[in-house]
């Protein structure tokens, strides 16, 4: 389901921890990482799309989430044509997204990559707020930052790091001055996999 401009409706999720870290995924036979996002189907409210597209790639259900917030209007981002299935190209432009803040109520092992039989990941780790900003394929990089810039209004106050935000600390300088507290070794989480350095290597987009 495209719009008339060519872009296929579509949400992002944001998942926290109770650090106020992110999910982090890998995309399935990639070395590619990015946030769960899904298209948005026939008759679909952005919410009920979200909630399926969170079951359907991280497992989760929605009693194991708390919606924080989401974006106000659609971003979009536009796809490349070298990532783009032939019969796609010259009518399939790219994504408008509406980005939601969700915050894990549950547990770490209620996350289950093989919750279909068609997984979107094959690993995750929990990865600090603005850190996929440096690691996103680059085309989608912009609305990355547009979302998680929205959205960081609205990260629970519950942790030290956020008195960066408040302080209106740029968010590289924020990574920074984090690294240097004590206490924030990575911590793998149980079903995790770790990858010291994802690359951004990307497989095509697809608008179905």
């Amino acid at each position: 389901m495209l719009d008339r401009d060519g872009f296929r409706p579509n949400v992002g999720i944001v998942l926290l921890n109770q650090k106020n870290q992110v999910f982090w995924g890998k995309r399935i036979r990639t070395h590619s990482w990015q946030f769960p996002q899904g298209g948005i189907d026939r008759g679909e409210t952005p919410e009920q799309a979200m909630i399926r597209e969170l079951h359907e790639e991280v497992g989760l259900y929605q009693e194991h989430i708390r919606i924080v917030a989401r974006t106000r209007d659609w971003l979009r981002y536009e796809v490349p044509d070298r990532y783009i299935r032939r019969d796609a190209r010259g009518h399939y432009k790219g994504q408008k997204q509406i980005w939601f803040l969700l915050q894990l109520v549950g547990h770490d092992w209620d996350l289950n990559l093989r919750a279909t039989d068609h997984p979107e990941f094959d690993a995750w780790r929990w990865h600090d707020y603005w850190v996929p900003l440096d690691s996103v394929v680059e085309f989608k990089r912009g609305v990355y930052e547009m979302a998680l810039t929205e959205l960081a209004r609205y990260l629970p106050r519950n942790e030290q790091r956020n008195r960066f935000l408040r302080q209106g600390v740029r968010p590289h300088e924020q990574d920074m001055a984090y690294d240097m507290m004590p206490g924030t070794n990575f911590e793998l989480p149980p079903g995790g996999s770790f990858e010291p350095d994802p690359q951004t290597g990307y497989t095509p987009d697809t608008p179905g």
